[in-house]
């Protein structure tokens, strides 16, 4: 596998990792249709946990099979698939060394009714399944924010010492946060900076709204406001810009439930404000395999072309 100069680039970002961590970045920065590019779409399937499985799977009843959401990844030629132990365990042997893996660590469920999530794997279990990273949800503004971070600091420091990389799902959520605060631009650019001081290497935020929520940073973007701020791609570069510069890897979700075309837009958006890509999960997953395969196609395009 020869790196592009691309990849090369964006391993230099990372001055503290040893050769085994940047390996695993670079082979997610290397598989599939966008392999080369800096860019990125992630299958994400952590939903059973999130929502259970018939809110997940049910619109599309051959998801339920684990193996399935490899065999997606995989004929849509995206760059990793991220999921919780049993999910990657299902078929872990079957599609060994297929596409690489991100073992979510910690999860929630809606049963709950607090804003934290509980650890549900290990970096041992990411090693013994051959998986590139671990991935781990934060949510700052949560009661329980601290011990999330405290918790990420040490899955991480365990992680990179033993080459793996760390993707950081980073949302905020908690009691002084409305649905209007959570996607808020300034919000979104605090969550994706406290990820990457946490030390990810690769962050996931939700696209960002051109609401500002907290009182005191209506005054900062009074004077220094974000330009084109109503267009998608000017909140984009904004959260890349709070991501050390641009020099951290970000990738966004995709969002509600919507129209193939408005998710492509979405990732016109994405690309032009210069994110690194989408990891995206039931926009996909939910849908028939030939309309999922149509609409990942799709996404891949936008990140192959040029801005």
């Amino acid at each position: 596998m020869k790196l592009t100069r691309r990849v090369k680039e964006i391993l230099s970002w990372y001055e503290s990792d040893n050769p085994g961590t940047k390996a695993n970045l670079a082979r997610i920065l290397m598989e599939g249709k966008l392999g080369g590019t800096g860019r990125l779409v992630i299958l994400p399937v952590d939903q059973g946990f999130e929502h259970g499985p018939a809110r997940s799977f049910a619109p599309n009843p051959a998801a339920y099979d684990p193996r399935y959401h490899f065999e997606l990844a995989i004929e849509a030629g995206l760059s990793a698939y991220a999921a919780p132990l049993g999910m990657i365990e299902a078929g872990a042997a079957t599609y060994a060394g297929a596409i690489p893996t991100i073992l979510k660590v910690n999860s929630s469920n809606s049963l709950s009714t607090t804003k934290d999530q509980a650890v549900t794997g290990t970096v041992s279990d990411a090693l013994r399944l051959g998986c590139s990273a671990i991935g781990f949800t934060i949510y700052p503004g949560s009661e329980y924010q601290f011990e999330m971070m405290e918790e990420l600091r040490e899955l991480a420091e365990e992680a990179k010492a033993a080459g793996l990389a760390v993707v950081v799902w980073s949302y905020p959520r908690g009691p002084n946060l409305d649905k209007t605060a959570e996607t808020a631009l300034d919000i979104c650019a605090y969550a994706a900076h406290m990820a990457a001081l946490l030390g990810a290497h690769i962050i996931k935020v939700k696209p960002p709204t051109e609401a500002i929520s907290l009182d005191a940073a209506k005054k900062t973007y009074e004077k220094s406001p974000v330009p084109d701020i109503s267009q998608l791609s000017g909140r984009i570069k904004h959260i890349t810009q709070a991501c050390f510069g641009g020099r951290r890897i970000v990738v966004f979700s995709g969002g509600e439930a919507g129209t193939a075309e408005s998710i492509v837009e979405m990732a016109k958006g994405i690309h032009a404000g210069g994110g690194n890509g989408s990891i995206i999960g039931r926009n996909t997953f939910q849908r028939p395999k030939e309309e999922a395969l149509k609409l990942l196609s799709d996404i891949v395009a936008v990140y192959k072309s040029s801005n």
